[in-house]
């Protein structure tokens, strides 16, 4: 009973992800997150937390950063795998890289929340 209340209590997991966009892509970038994976994401079992851009250059033109939590890191994975296999997904994806990929690259950090933490 003890391993239940530890799994019922367990905290969710944050993912952090930076992702920086090919020049002149970051528009486009924005609109497939803006009308597509914001909500397959949430179809997936991902909780969004926010989504941002830096105030300043360079990174206010080609970078964007959000925050999605998974239920736990071994979920993270199960919600990635099925996000990336959706065929509205696939579409969108594809659709929107019909001039040339959008992301030259990926960060990802999972992080867990403090104790003090309003997030938690």
């Amino acid at each position: 009973m003890h391993s239940e209340t530890a799994v019922a209590a367990a905290p969710r997991v944050f993912e952090l992800r930076t992702y920086t966009a090919h020049e002149g892509k970051i528009e486009a970038l924005h609109a497939r997150f803006r009308n597509h994976t914001v909500k397959l994401f949430t179809k997936h079992g991902m909780q969004n937390i926010g989504y941002w851009v830096p105030q300043d250059a360079p990174g206010k033109t080609n970078t964007l950063i959000y925050i999605v939590a998974h239920a736990s890191r071994e979920q993270a994975q199960k919600n990635w795998e099925a996000f990336r296999n959706d065929p509205a997904w696939i579409q969108a994806r594809d659709e929107s890289e019909k001039n040339g990929k959008l992301v030259a690259k990926v960060e990802s950090v999972f992080m867990d929340a403090v104790d003090y933490s309003p997030l938690k």
